[in-house]
């Protein structure tokens, strides 16, 4: 398989009232193109900070990020991210929230409108293209944001805890929707996630890290045999529990 995202040996100190604090140690692993990938681990373990600095908003104290091959330092444009938060501009229409990254890029152009506005209209958003944030639903909003993101063409799309503000029903029929998206769109993807059920749903491999340093404990392949593959018919197989069970107990009291 082809592969977008390579972290090698990522070591991450900072420095508290306490003095050095080791965040994450050695951290090594591998995303390939088209790819879902979850982390998990127990609070404190490093998992957003480690996303930040694929992400480059965090710098790392040891070894290197690779995106197709390139090795990255900084913002890379290759990488798209999304927050707990939609931070969508209350005072600008959906169209306008969609069109801020490439706003931003110097890219609002016709051209660019016209593929924005295709997306609208193929995540049925495109009626509410003159609404603003406030008159939407939490899962509405979410997917405005996640168009916002795809429209600066990322090669990967980074999600930290992206669906944990909204209420238990919204979030497991979001996460149904934003994967229908990202599957659609070809999109490789990388969630950090209290959410075992999430996790498991979602993704194609889940990276458990350990307790704080933060290191790669184990590499969970998640297969299901089910046509369509979604997150809901995912929770029904039978062989759900059986994943959750073993993230479980690897997790342990932590979690």
């Amino acid at each position: 398989m082809e592969k977008i995202l390579e972290v090698k040996n990522v070591s991450k100190r900072y420095q508290n009232k306490q003095g050095e604090v080791l965040a994450l140690q050695n951290i090594n692993l591998r995303i390939n193109k088209g790819e879902f990938v979850s982390i998990i681990g127990p609070s404190g373990c490093g998992k957003s900070t480690l996303l930040s600095i694929i992400a480059g908003l965090e710098e790392k104290t040891t070894g290197e990020i690779y995106i197709e091959g390139e090795k990255v330092e900084g913002i890379s444009p290759k990488v798209g991210y999304m927050l707990q938060r939609d931070c969508l501009l209350e005072w600008k229409n959906i169209l306008s929230n969609t069109m801020f990254g490439l706003e931003i890029k110097g890219n609002n152009t016709k051209e660019y409108k016209k593929q924005v506005e295709e997306l609208l209209k193929k995540y049925d958003l495109y009626d509410f293209k003159d609404k603003y944030p406030s008159e939407l639903s939490g899962g509405m909003r979410q997917r405005v944001a996640l168009i916002r993101t795809l429209a600066v063409k990322p090669k990967i799309l980074l999600l930290d805890e992206a669906f944990s503000a909204l209420d238990y029903q919204t979030r497991i029929m979001v996460t149904n929707d934003i994967y229908n998206i990202l599957k659609k769109e070809k999109m490789t993807a990388l969630i950090v996630t209290h959410d075992i059920s999430e996790a498991i749903s979602m993704s194609d491999r889940v990276i458990v890290l350990n307790a704080r340093p933060g290191t790669v404990k184990d590499i969970h392949k998640i297969e299901f045999e089910i046509e369509n593959r979604n997150p809901i018919n995912c929770r029904e197989s039978p062989k759900f529990s059986q994943y959750f069970n073993t993230l479980w107990k690897e997790l342990g009291v932590n979690e």
